[in-house]
Formats: structure tokens, sequence, C-alpha cells
């Protein structure tokens, strides 16, 4: 009797050893599912972690302290310039960044300071015109003192590259007016640079008015060369720009540039027209900027 050899045993065998490695393999890929879940819920479970950009340290200060030094109207609506010279101090906490400001700016102190938002006291010092500024035509007119005028401000950043800024002053020494300021700035950063442009509108009651841009009958006839003027107003417009390099966390440098055009009641005063002033008025400046660290005082 012929003996009868076994078909297809490899392919049996080739099959089994397939249907056990695909079982293997789907085994393997159910427990990897079932552990990739199981990490997810723990990750998920686990608190996210602070940016170390966003980090405030409340233990220490980044102290600034900056020197400025620029060309400006000897008086309002001068023709000839000075030069000035006024210190300003930045304080933050490590991890806050610094607020941007322009050297037109009062001197201020945020009350409350959120992310677009900042409110608190501001001051401001306009300098004085006095006989000794231009003896030759200002003969007769009586002095105006410098000037002091604390208020207020407000800055809005609708988007974070604008920053709009408002200041109410009122004149408490110098003169009794009271005095606004409203202003925008576009801001280009570029690496290390940081530029800035953007109007400005000052605006101020005849009291103000009437000190810097007035003349009296009795002043008048004293001088001999303009005719009484009773400015019911003040208000100027102009443009100023910026620029900041950034050297390092410690230094830091800005140049600037301003033009303002005296408008309306006191840009018709005879004291803006030539020879006695200009209602064009400039300012150029320089300020430089070092920062350091130490321990937070309060």
């Amino acid at each position: 009797m012929k003996s009868v050899r076994p078909r297809n045993t490899r392919l049996r065998a080739v099959s089994g050893a397939v249907l056990s490695t695909t079982l293997g393999t789907g085994l393997l890929m159910a427990d990897l599912g079932v552990t990739a879940a199981r990490a997810a819920d723990l990750t998920a479970d686990l608190p996210r972690q602070t940016p170390t950009f966003a980090m405030v340290d409340p233990n220490t200060w980044i102290v600034t302290l900056g020197g400025s030094i620029q060309a400006i109207p000897r008086y309002p609506g001068a023709s000839d310039y000075t030069a000035v010279g006024y210190p300003s101090i930045d304080i933050r906490r490590v991890g806050e960044p610094r607020r941007f400001s322009t050297p037109d700016d009062g001197f201020s102190f945020a009350l409350y300071d959120g992310d677009s938002f900042r409110i608190g006291p501001t001051a401001r010092f306009v300098p004085g015109r006095y006989y000794g500024d231009d003896r030759r035509h200002l003969f007769g007119l009586r002095d105006a003192r410098f000037a002091v005028e604390p208020g207020v401000f407000a800055e809005f950043y609708p988007v974070s590259f604008i920053r709009t800024r408002v200041e109410a002053r009122q004149g408490v020494y110098g003169h009794h007016g009271t005095v606004g300021s409203v202003a925008a700035d576009y801001l280009i950063p570029a690496d290390k640079f940081l530029f800035s442009i953007g109007p400005r509108f000052n605006i101020g009651d005849a009291s103000y008015a009437r000190k810097y841009f007035g003349v009296s009958p009795q002043e008048a006839a004293l001088n001999g060369r303009v005719t009484p003027y009773d400015p019911a107003s003040f208000y100027s417009a102009g443009v100023l720009g910026a620029v900041t390099y950034t050297q390092s966390e410690t230094w830091a440098y800005t140049a600037y540039a301003g033009y303002t055009r005296i408008l309306g009641a006191s840009g018709d005063s005879p004291l803006v027209r030539r020879p006695f002033g200009n209602p064009n008025q400039y300012q150029f400046g320089l300020r430089i900027d070092y920062a350091f660290r130490m321990p937070a005082l309060f």
C-alpha cells in the first residue's frame, strides 16, 4: 500500500505563524494603546508649568536710573533754545517687562498697572520767561515764572504695538491754569532697537494762555513794539519720534526729536511772532539708562 505524503504542511505552518504573529501584534498594540491612554490621563492630571519668562520674583527689583539732556525752547513760544538735563528712575520686579515711555511724558507713578491699562499721578515742569532771556524784546513784559503742574495720567494699549496716553494737570506754581496732553505712539521693535513715532496734542485754558501769550495794555505801552492781546485758550499739535538701542540688560540709549506748532488764539499772539518768538517749536535729546538688581524694599 502506497503511503500518502501530507500536503501543505509548510503552508499551514506559515499560516499558523502569521496568525500567531498577527495576534501577538494585536495584543501588543492593544496593550500599548491602553498604556498610552493611561499616560495621557496622567499627563492631563499634571499641573501646567508656568513659562520661565512669565515668572515674577517679588523679592528682587530691577532699578533703572536714567539721565536725559535735551534742547528745548527757552520758554513757551520762544525762538531761542536752551539745554536742560533731568534724571529719571524706574523700578520693577524681576520678570516684569519695563513699560514703554517717551521723553515728553510727565514724571509719573502708576497706582494701577495692568496689562493694557495704567493710571496714576503725574507732574510736569514748564520753563519760565524772564526779562534776562531777551532784554531787547521782552522789555516791559512781566516775567512768567517756571511752573509746576501736578495732575493725573492714564495709558491704554488697544493693541500691543500702540500706546495712548492722556494727562490732565493743574498749575500750582507759576500759573494757575488747567492744561492737558493727548499722545499716541506706534511701536516698532527690531532686534535690539525700538522705534516709536506718534502725534501730540496739548490744550490749556485762558489762564494758562494769558500767562505765556497774553499782553496787557500796560505791558504794550512800556514795550512799545507789541499791541495788547488777550488769548482765550491755548492748543498745539505736533509729532515725536524716538529710537532706543538696548545694548544689554544694563545699558540702553535713546535719541529723540519732536516738533510742535502753536495754534489758535495763542498762535496769533505777538509774542510768538518774529522777532519776539516762533510758533514752530522743536526739541531734540538723548537719554542713557543704567539698570541693576537689588533686594526689594517692600
